[in-house]
């Protein structure tokens, strides 16, 4: 069977993901022998005017960031083909394997762990919101968050991910308000389709609960706003329990 081709350069692997009117593939460039990850976005009825909005922010976004820890922009295509329509992003492949998949594996990760994964995403964090204007990425979980070579002694490279929910200039000068993220980690401001960098602090510290805890953050009480979690995890420094990120 002869692997398919995109845009005479991109030769086609595998589906590594599907939804509706979207999928993800990892492919050859043939230009530089790399593997890359390629989002596509099909126009069909399925497609809102907001889709295709939200993936032509992902792209312009990753096309100004340049972070070891961020999958980098390689392309931006147009898909004009006999059975489909649409676009696709091209991005640097990160072999590793996400949060959510250590969990559902039943990997458990130690409090040093937990803290060395905290330190690498708020320096990411702190890259995107110190971009002018501050780079948002409103969608951060344990799905969107790669691990590369994890160790007996370190947690491993990480990497944020999936950058289509992203928040930047293109909507900090007026537009529609979008409500954005996945229940439960989502900040009450977005809710209210607004985000601000804290929201992603929210994202962040609602993921190291479920890391400790081992509970999806729906599945826990909250008082004030704040996820009720100390209770889970008597074992847990009381520093690491109080620290006031959410």
């Amino acid at each position: 069977m002869t692997s398919k081709i995109l845009a005479e350069r991109y030769e086609v692997h595998r589906q590594l993901g599907k939804q509706t009117g979207r999928q993800t593939l990892l492919a050859r460039d043939l230009q530089t022998q790399e593997l890359v990850v390629i989002k596509q976005l099909f126009l069909g009825s399925d497609c809102e005017w907001q889709d295709l909005k939200l993936f032509e922010r992902e792209a312009e976004t990753l096309k100004a960031l340049s972070h070891p820890s961020i999958p980098r922009y390689l392309d931006y295509l147009e898909i004009d083909e006999p059975d489909s329509k649409g676009f696709a992003l091209v991005q640097t492949y990160v072999e590793g394997k996400t949060l959510e998949e250590h969990l559902r594996s039943g990997r458990t990760f130690s409090e040093s762990e937990v803290k060395e994964l905290a330190k690498s995403l708020l320096e990411i964090l702190i890259y995107l919101h110190e971009q002018d204007p501050p780079v948002i990425h409103r969608d951060i979980k344990p799905s969107n968050i790669l691990l590369h070579s994890r160790s007996a002694h370190s947690v491993g490279q990480v990497y944020l991910v999936d950058f289509g929910s992203v928040q930047n200039q293109a909507a900090k000068f007026g537009g529609t308000i979008t409500v954005v993220g996945t229940y439960g980690y989502m900040a009450p401001e977005q809710f209210g389709g607004r985000s601000v960098p804290a929201s992603d602090l929210y994202g962040l510290g609602a993921t190291l609960i479920y890391l400790v805890t081992g509970l999806h953050p729906t599945e826990l009480s909250q008082q004030d706003l704040r996820i009720q979690f100390a209770d889970r995890v008597t074992q847990l420094n009381s520093n690491l329990q109080h620290f006031r990120m959410l």
